[in-house]
């Protein structure tokens, strides 16, 4: 009887639920039952994790002892009894329902079909098919913490759907943690695990077999990978060849994507090798520009050959995130040799280009022929020489690999590198008839020296008292005289205008002798230093480093357009101290520091309403239009960035840092250069591909950094889980779809005039469009802040539509014309 029972049971729960698998149309699956696959591998029901009472509908391995959950449905909404379900309707969606019979999620699918299915497949899978067997919606295209066998990862390219790997919030909590396993598709794509919008970890790009940091070495018997890349999707697949291992990659609460496999004898889950980050310099950007990480080594950061610490002091003390520079700065005009590094972790590739076609040699000679190019490689491991990958940025995230890296060239002057021992050897190979060639022109010489003594003589006394009067200003005697009468001819001084010129005692007094406690930053310049003149008023001292990528060139660019321009939105330089070494700028010192200081702090932000950023933007708009129109130099700044908006004591904004300034007169607009200087993020697509650079950068400029005041991000490394494009995409997304408002910064809501903001968004947007033509003027910019005139629809802002570049390049033509996609700022 009791047999009977059990029979008729099964029975009624078959009429009831159908296939064991499937979810019946409005046959609501309730708390407490579940579905299992055809195979018996997976079971779909509800769950709560850890020690949480809260309820959710989740995907776990059936016949695994310890209940491993893969997916999760309603992480975001739990329920908070045991009174909800999951129903399948009519129209082909699955709907979860509390209690009170109010839809807490549902499957969302874009396509529907009457006679469809909800079912639970053997690989993990949870579909909704219809008849044909064509999915309309599946559970792996939304994955949770953890990627099954068979489960495609990455970005559609065209619509900006993203399949990522996001970790738990806590192991009583499936909603989103702070980690997330994602790929970057800018430049040569590559996966990442971020840490909100900072990166943790950088696997590297595909280099044929698999990334160079990740779990990629499953255990026998065995493995393969499905790697896609083209203008429609990037995407991973792994798959199993013994369809009876129990496998997983999980993203965990602490950051780490980790490989596990079940074990039947210990009855629990082994983790393999390959698990991400694993040390010291998987931790991504660990030693910073131009230096290789090695674990194995007691200081695990050294400068690759031909550079040098940034801040030797501080590299000193292993913190190492200054990172390293050149030692000589290459000139594009002299000869240049590349060094070739084996067996690295390639630096990062999001500003890089690459082209498949192209073999080894040829690339070579098209990073000889760009000026902007650091370094060339071919990514490719299975034996091809056709692949080219170019890099046109500061070397970042490189790491000694040994025998599984990769080779790399980097790009370095020649003339250093013959100081190489093995160099030198090769110049003791000079031949005797060379040698006695040399020792008969040595004779000549000595004859020639001799009829030129008597006018040297001449001469010795003249130069004698001019290097008193230059040992008088390096102690200290030049102070109130001007730099055009201690370091140019009377021809050129009227090239320099005459600005004062401190003594180094004086500077030394006014800073404490540059005590740390006065040191207000460090840019690209060097560190700078407040400081008080025994006169009174308060001083920034901007000290050039040893190590710094400017010179003397920048030095004087920035006196001689400074001093020239007078403008209450620029900042006022009081004068210049230079004494052996040593050469400073001498500022008026701006109590509220930098924009930058303030627009990307959580808490300093705060204190920015949006009365004071209209008044910051319209000021900016007001000191590059005399820049652009009223200046008599006409001025181009070319490096325009938060950083470099300083804030006075009534927060009035004044646009400092003309180092890389350009000049401008007649009728000229424009000019190209092979030497791209600025920051990326905030270079326009024009002048950072092509060098070509005009007002209308700064107006791209400009605008970028209206956008980045209005949402209080930043573009480069701005990061959104929906879609791969950067701040500038993402407010274009938000315009076209009249959702503009919903990027402001929440603080500012409360004190902001929305017409203004959405107006500030309008302009901004119109500032970055791609081609220059179409960005207005700043006199355009001025009056369209300040009237309500109709304003022109925007176009597609720069580095909006392309990634990255597949291409073949053909013929002779220069890699000027090459497109580099350089979205940003790590």
């Amino acid at each position: 009887m009791e047999a009977i029972n059990i029979h008729f049971f099964l029975f009624f729960i078959l009429i009831l639920y159908g296939a064991a698998d499937t979810i019946p149309v409005d046959q609501p699956l309730t708390d407490g039952n579940t579905i299992i696959s055809s195979g018996g591998k997976f079971e779909l029901g509800f769950f709560s994790p850890g020690t949480s009472r809260k309820r959710y509908i989740g995907i776990w391995f059936s016949k695994v002892s310890i209940q491993t959950v893969v997916w999760v449905a309603n992480g975001d909404s739990p329920l908070n009894d045991r009174n909800g379900m999951l129903n399948f309707t009519r129209q082909g969606i699955l709907t979860l329902l509390n209690g009170s019979g109010h839809v807490i999620w549902s499957s969302n699918a874009t396509r529907y079909a009457q006679n469809s299915t909800a079912q639970l497949l053997d690989s993990g899978n949870l579909v909704v098919r219809d008849a044909t067997v064509n999915y309309l919606w599946q559970s792996f295209d939304y994955p949770t913490d953890t990627s099954l066998p068979g489960m495609e990862v990455g970005i559609d390219l065209k619509t900006g759907f993203r399949r990522s790997l996001w970790s738990w919030k806590s192991t009583n909590d499936p909603s989103r943690g702070e980690f997330t396993w994602t790929f970057d598709p800018h430049g040569f794509p590559q996966p990442f695990i971020m840490n909100g919008s900072i990166e943790r970890h950088r696997f590297g790009p595909w280099n044929g077999l698999g990334f160079a940091s990740a779990p990629s070495r499953l255990p026998s018997p065995g493995y393969k990978y499905t790697y896609v890349s083209n203008p429609e999707k990037i995407s991973i697949m792994y798959e199993l060849t013994d369809s009876s291992i129990f496998a997983r990659v999980v993203m965990q609460l602490d950051g780490v994507l980790q490989l596990s496999l079940w074990n039947n004898q210990t009855q629990n889950w082994d983790n393999y090798f390959g698990s991400a980050p694993a040390d010291d310099c998987d931790i991504y950007s660990r030693c910073h520009g131009y230096s290789l990480c090695n674990n194995g080594n007691s200081s695990i950061c050294s400068c690759l050959d031909q550079f040098e610490p940034k801040n030797p002091t501080e590299w000193a003390r292993e913190n190492w995130s200054s990172g390293c520079v050149r030692k000589t700065t290459l000139n594009c005009q002299k000869k240049v040799k590349f060094l070739k590094y084996p067996g690295i972790k390639l630096p990062d590739t999001r500003f890089s280009w690459y082209n498949q076609g192209v073999n080894l040699s040829t690339c070579e000679e098209l990073c000889l022929r760009n000026c902007s190019c650091a370094a060339y490689a071919n990514p490719d491991i299975t034996g091809t020489n056709e692949g080219c990958l170019l890099w046109f940025d500061e070397l970042i995230d490189i790491r000694d690999l040994g025998a599984s890296g990769q080779d790399i060239y980097i790009k370095l002057d020649s003339s250093q590198s013959e100081n190489s021992s093995v160099e030198k050897v090769k110049k003791l190979r000079i031949s005797l008839p060379l040698a006695a060639s040399i020792l008969l022109l040595a004779l000549c010489l000595i004859l020639y020296i001799k009829q030129k003594k008597k006018k040297k003589k001449k001469k010795k006394k003249k130069k004698k008292d001019q290097d008193q009067d230059q040992d008088q200003i390096r102690f200290g005697e030049g102070k109130g005289r001007k730099i055009s009468e201690m370091f140019y001819t009377n021809e050129s001084k009227d090239e320099v205008p005459d600005v004062p010129l401190f003594d180094f005692a004086t500077i030394l007094d006014a800073t404490d002798n540059f005590s740390l406690n006065n040191k207000l930053g460090e840019g690209g310049f060097g560190p700078v230093y407040k400081g008080m003149l025994k006169e009174g008023p308060e001083i920034a001292v901007k000290r050039l480093s040893r190590y710094s990528t400017q010179g003397t060139d920048e030095f004087m660019n920035e006196v001689i357009f400074i001093a020239k321009l007078q403008h209450r939105n620029l900042v006022k330089l009081l004068g210049c101290c230079i004494q052996a070494e040593e050469t400073m700028l001498i500022y008026e010192y701006m109590p509220n520091s930098s924009l930058d200081w303030f627009l990307f702090d959580r808490d300093r932000s705060l204190l920015l309403d949006w009365p004071k950023c209209f008044h910051i933007i319209n000021g900016i708009v007001r000191g590059l239009l005399y820049l652009h129109q009223d200046s008599r130099l006409r001025i181009i700044h070319r490096d325009l960035k938060p950083s470099n908006v300083l804030l006075d004591i009534d927060m009035n904004p004044k646009i400092s840092d003309f180092g890389t300034a350009r000049s401008f007169g007649g009728n000229e607009t424009g000019a190209r250069t092979t030497r791209v200087v600025g920051t990326y993020g905030y270079m326009s697509p024009e002048y950072a591909a092509e060098g070509k650079f005009s007002v209308k950068s700064d107006v791209y400029s400009f605008g970028v950094l209206v956008l980045e005041i209005l949402s209080g991000k930043r573009n480069r490394g701005f990061f959104h889980p929906d879609h791969h494009h950067n701040l500038l995409g993402h407010v274009w997304i938000l315009f076209r779809e009249g959702r503009s408002l919903e990027l402001i910064n929440a603080h500012l809501r409360e004190s902001s005039n929305l017409s203004q903001v959405q107006r500030s968004f309008h302009v901004g947007l119109l500032c970055v469009q791609h081609c220059p033509e179409d960005r207005p003027t700043m006199a355009s910019v001025l009056l369209m802040l300040s009237s309500d005139i109709p304003l022109p629809l925007p176009k597609e802002p720069g580095f909006f539509t392309k990634a990255y570049s597949s291409s073949s390049t053909q013929g002779e033509s220069s890699v000027n014309e090459i497109s580099i996609t350089m979205l940003d700022a790590r």
